[in-house]
């Protein structure tokens, strides 16, 4: 199988949304929403979502899903916008509940908040089966950026979340809370096992000076000139590399708001007692 993927990118956060259909009038799936989020006036928007919303309606999909590679460190999901305006169910790696656990006691959620995955509609294990229409989707643990990282292998078609990156671009960042340089290495290599014709869809893309945005590549073509992870690259080397670029990344700049919101399935937290939700800074924490 060859699904169709139509892809929306949104340049403020370097993230691609994935619509994977069979064609007009067909089941669908969306990988990896956005929810536009102004960090200085705590203000969102739903923009990025729309262009979704219009794609799919002019398809006249029936979306099934809305999956989620990772709990998202730099942007916000809009699945839950998403589920009223065009239905479907929200999935997630089922080791979410450890992220949900160490933010959960880093935020000081309380027990209502945290480790149990309720949020979530499904939560998904290596080797899980479900199926988009008729076709057919495995899931894959691709732990090391996060504990709960996935991908979802659709046909010919594999979309990695930010456990791979464009050949120029490398690989994820693997010094968040549960993080591993060498988990994450051995996921990659797990991916790049596949048939050297399947498709990579990232979920991020930050291209280098004087080349145009992608979030497309292939097996064969990472495994040929990805900078990071091609053939001939050690996972001793891999790990030191990794470990010393990490050193010298900023956090994400909408991390604190994005693990809170994205943890809980894209939900703002409750709102307090004068109806308006708010986010936390931890001080001197992370």
């Amino acid at each position: 199988m060859t699904p169709d993927v139509k892809t929306f990118f949104d340049k403020a956060t370097g993230t691609a949304t994935h619509v994977v259909h069979a064609g007009p009038g067909s089941a669908a799936a969306v990988i990896d929403s956005v929810l536009d989020f102004d960090v200085k006036s705590g203000r969102t928007d739903h923009a990025s979502a729309e262009q979704v919303i219009a794609f799919v309606r002019e398809q006249e999909l029936t979306v099934e899903w809305l999956l989620e590679t990772h709990v998202h460190a730099d942007h916000l999901s809009a699945a839950p916008y998403l589920r009223t305006r065009i239905g479907g169910r929200i999935g997630i790696g089922a080791r979410v509940i450890e992220v949900q656990e160490k933010f959960g006691k880093i935020f000081n959620f309380g027990l209502d908040a945290d480790g149990e995955g309720r949020d979530f509609d499904r939560l998904f294990d290596d080797g899980d089966r479900f199926g988009i229409g008729n076709a057919e989707v495995q899931v894959m643990a691709v732990p090391g950026h996060t504990p709960a990282d996935i991908a979802y292998l659709i046909g010919d078609a594999v979309f990695v979340g930010d456990t791979i990156f464009m050949p120029d671009c490398g690989s994820a960042r693997a010094d968040f809370p549960g993080g591993d340089a060498r988990t994450l290495y051995r996921s990659a290599k797990r991916i790049l096992a596949l048939p050297p014709e399947t498709r990579i869809f990232i979920c991020h893309d930050y291209p280098p000076d004087g080349r145009e945005v992608r979030f497309e590549t292939t097996v064969g073509e990472e495994r040929a000139g990805n900078k990071h992870l091609r053939d001939g690259i050690s996972e001793d080397e891999f790990v030191e590399m990794r470990n010393a670029r990490d050193k010298t990344l900023a956090m994400p700049a909408l991390m604190i708001p994005s693990v809170q919101v994205n943890m809980r399935a894209g939900h703002m937290p409750p709102p307090e007692d004068n109806g308006i939700s708010y986010l936390k800074v931890p001080i001197n924490v992370l």
